[in-house]
């Protein structure tokens, strides 16, 4: 059995190169989750648009987001992940282009759909790709790269877009972010041997698993479903955060008003840094249920801490840093819960599936959390925020549970 190791490896300068094109994508990605929103005081200036009609241009590319990111798989795992990828790229570029040339609201409600639906195909192509190119041993490792490159994308896009708009206009930097786009796709497309994959053709008497290996098979796997609930709940908490979890904390433990922003900057680096320590812990796919269990433990229990403890307002910003390196270091296993859960062959399809569950718990949160600030309960924010934690907790050990049971049936095929 050692003998057969080395055929089944990569290659180390074949995974370093696969984990860097895949993440400069990824990144590209999350920075444009974040073109419209730094432009909105402009936007509204220039449009004379409500923050209702604002905030529906980022929900409309989450839901266009969402319901794409399901039929995304089934793409991908038909004709393979890089002409998805660079048709996301080429999405990207013209969506920016057309909030740049926008006359008006209905330009930037088609600007922002054409990136949601750039968006969709993300982790479909990327999972297929880093599952199927990267080598067991730094699967952790490509994990940690693709989430904290995210975590750049979100980064860099305010300080881009809002800079350029400051020295030249608004219409230039969404004209800057589409050559960027631009510029990526060219990347991708010179690097494109280095991630194509063969596509799957499952035979047709696969079994005992041959059901599921069908188009629509695998939606019959309770692991699959059981993932999608845990990323719905992930992406609850996580909204809870980003959303109205400083001015919560800001109203509940008298926190200065210019820490407000800090603290969640501080939550972002922090989780890049746990995500890094993460990657290591993810080699061993029989611990990721614990790792993701002790590690939301502990940020459900700061959570509820900032709702009913009395902190002083100097250390909330160290609380935001405890939660967002426990939330890192628990996504690389995460993301390995979810491949433990696909079928061969089926990678895209699952991921679209399971990661559709983030985008519909984004577009949700928001909505939850502002009612319960609008009833002047910020401590109830903080306590959903455990609660939604929590289900994390038992839904990766339910998943984990439905994936062990579904690989152990031994496969005749």
């Amino acid at each position: 059995m050692s003998s057969a190791a080395p055929a089944v490896l990569v290659p180390e300068p074949r995974d370093t190169r696969v984990i860097a094109v895949v993440g400069v994508a990824h990144g590209v990605s999350h920075f444009f989750h974040l073109i419209l929103p730094p432009l909105f005081p402009w936007l509204k200036d220039a449009f004379g648009l409500s923050y209702s009609e604002l905030g529906l241009l980022v929900t409309l590319f989450f839901i266009i987001s969402g319901v794409g990111q399901s039929l995304a798989g089934f793409v991908v795992d038909r004709v393979g992940p890089v002409p998805v990828l660079l048709a996301s790229m080429g999405l990207f570029a013209a969506s920016a282009a057309v909030l740049a040339l926008a006359p008006g609201y209905a330009g930037l409600m088609l600007g922002a759909a054409l990136a949601g639906l750039g968006n969709a195909s993300f982790h479909p192509v990327d999972y297929s790709i880093l599952n199927r190119k990267v080598s067991a041993r730094r699967l952790g490792h490509a994990y940690a790269v693709h989430i904290v490159s995210g975590n750049l994308g979100w980064a860099l896009a305010p300080v881009f877009m809002v800079t350029i708009t400051q020295l030249a206009g608004w219409r230039e930097a969404f004209a800057a972010a589409s050559l960027f786009a631009l510029l990526v796709l060219v990347f991708v497309w010179l690097n494109r041997a280095a991630l194509e994959t063969p596509v799957h053709r499952p035979a047709a008497a696969a079994a005992p698993h041959a059901a599921e290996n069908s188009t629509f098979g695998f939606l019959r796997l309770p692991a699959v479903w059981l993932s999608f609930a845990f990323f719905f709940a992930y992406s609850i908490a996580l909204g809870g955060v980003q959303t109205f979890g400083p001015e919560a904390a800001r109203l509940l433990h008298d926190v200065p008003l210019q820490w407000v922003a800090l603290c969640l900057t501080v939550y972002m680096l922090a989780s890049a840094g746990g995500t890094i320590v993460g990657g290591f812990l993810a080699r061993d796919a029989e611990r990721v249920e614990r790792v993701i269990g002790v590690c939301f433990g502990g940020a459900a229990l700061v959570a509820i801490s900032l709702a009913l403890l009395p902190w002083p307002g100097w250390t909330i910003p160290l609380l935001f840093a405890a939660m967002g390196v426990a939330g890192g270091i628990a996504n690389p296993s995460r993301d390995l819960l979810i491949k433990r859960a696909a079928p061969a062959g089926a990678t895209g399809r699952v991921y679209g599936v399971v990661y559709s569950g983030l985008d519909v718990g984004m577009s949700l949160a928001p909505a939850a959390f502002g009612a319960l600030m609008d009833a002047r309960a910020p401590a109830l924010v903080w306590l959903g925020i455990a609660l939604a934690q929590a289900a994390l907790i038992a839904g990766a050990f339910r998943a984990g549970r439905a994936s062990r049971v579904r690989n152990a049936a031994p496969d005749i095929a």
